[in-house]
């Protein structure tokens, strides 16, 4: 590992903390992706992860108080962390191929398909409180179908 890498990590552990903290599964690898996604049943929210401010005011915050307000509660939370984890973050999101890429982002996969998505553009200038309702609103109506 190069000093920048070394860097970076100590830069994002506070980050990766907070979801893995709240019961997310990091997925790091390739591998990571593919074995959770195969054959997979049930419902995932799945966090791409992200250093930007709008991950720390308001996806990471958001994902943590709508899953402790509804519930709808999913089977799993995943995350993968974008800039970090490329090949990672990649895999996931050929999970979900017709969605352009996003971080941060939230997607709600049920049984091996994504089932509702929320994109980059509608976390940033949106209120934490907003993000929380959407996904809460997105999990009621993924997981009652």
């Amino acid at each position: 590992m190069n000093a920048y890498e070394e860097y970076m990590q100590g830069i994002v552990q506070p980050m990766r903390q907070e979801l893995v903290g709240s019961g997310f599964t990091e997925l790091l690898t390739e591998e990571d992706v593919t074995a959770a996604m195969t054959d997979h049943k049930g419902t995932a929210v799945v966090v791409i992860n992200s250093v930007c401010g709008c991950a720390a005011g308001l996806a990471r915050p958001a994902v943590r108080e709508a899953l402790s307000q509804t519930d709808n509660q999913p089977d799993q939370l995943l995350t993968v962390f974008a800039g970090q984890e490329k090949e990672a973050t990649a895999a996931m999101r050929n999970v979900f191929p017709e969605v352009p890429p996003s971080s941060p982002s939230i997607a709600i996969i049920k049984n091996g398909e994504l089932a509702y998505f929320i994109p980059r553009e509608q976390i940033e200038g949106f209120e934490m409180e907003q993000v929380r309702d959407h996904l809460t609103g997105a999990l009621n109506q993924v997981t009652a179908s």
